[in-house]
This record gives C-alpha cells, sequence and structure tokens, in this order.
C-alpha cells in the first residue's frame, strides 16, 4: 500500500496521528503520540507500506525540528527493523520535497 502524507496538512504533531490514523486505518484506539506510532507501525500494520511525506519541509517548520526529528528517527527505525528481519514485504519511508532532506 502506498500511503502519501501531504505535509501542507501537517500543522501540528496532533494533526501527523490524525492523518497518519486515517491513511493506514489505526482504528480508534490508536494512542495519537509517538509511542502508539512506534507500536502500531513496528507490529500490526498489515505490509507492504511505502510512505510518502511530501512537502516534508513545511512540516518540519511547523512542527519544530525536535517533533519531527523524533517522527523521522521512528519511521527509519521501522523501516530498519523490516530490513533486519529480512522481510519481503515491509515498511519504506521517503521524504519529498524542494530540497534534499537532512542527514
Amino acid at each position: 500500500m502506498r500511503v502519501v502524507v501531504d505535509g501542507r496538512q501537517v500543522r501540528s504533531e496532533a494533526d501527523f496521528h490524525a492523518l497518519l490514523a486515517g491513511l493506514l486505518d489505526l482504528g480508534p484506539y490508536y494512542g495519537h503520540n509517538l509511542d502508539a506510532l512506534w507500536d502500531r507501525l513496528s507490529t500490526d500494520v498489515k505490509r507492504p507500506v511505502e510512505l510518502v511525506w511530501t512537502h516534508w519541509e513545511e512540516s518540519r517548520a511547523n512542527l519544530g525540528t525536535e517533533i519531527f526529528g523524533k517522527i523521522r528517527t521512528i519511521l527509519t527505525r521501522v523501516q530498519a527493523l523490516d530490513a533486519d528481519r529480512n522481510w519481503s514485504e515491509r515498511f519504506t519511508f521517503e521524504l519529498r520535497g524542494a530540497h534534499a532532506p537532512p542527514a
């Protein structure tokens, strides 16, 4: 499944969680916080998932670098976990914008 997060719609951490919960059908018990994000993405979201975050620069400006960085770290960790598990169907993510993502 390909999921596109439009960064222009992410003005707060709550916006990010609400948007992703809808796109991935995380259900009514999703906690809408970073721990819940890790829990759901690392254990029970059906694979494959290709998450493309467009206009990420606008999200980062709205969220602040700290929260944006924490979300990005979780997405990176889930991607690495699936790669380590050597699953053929994996979670992957990409930041797409006018600029290259920070290292």
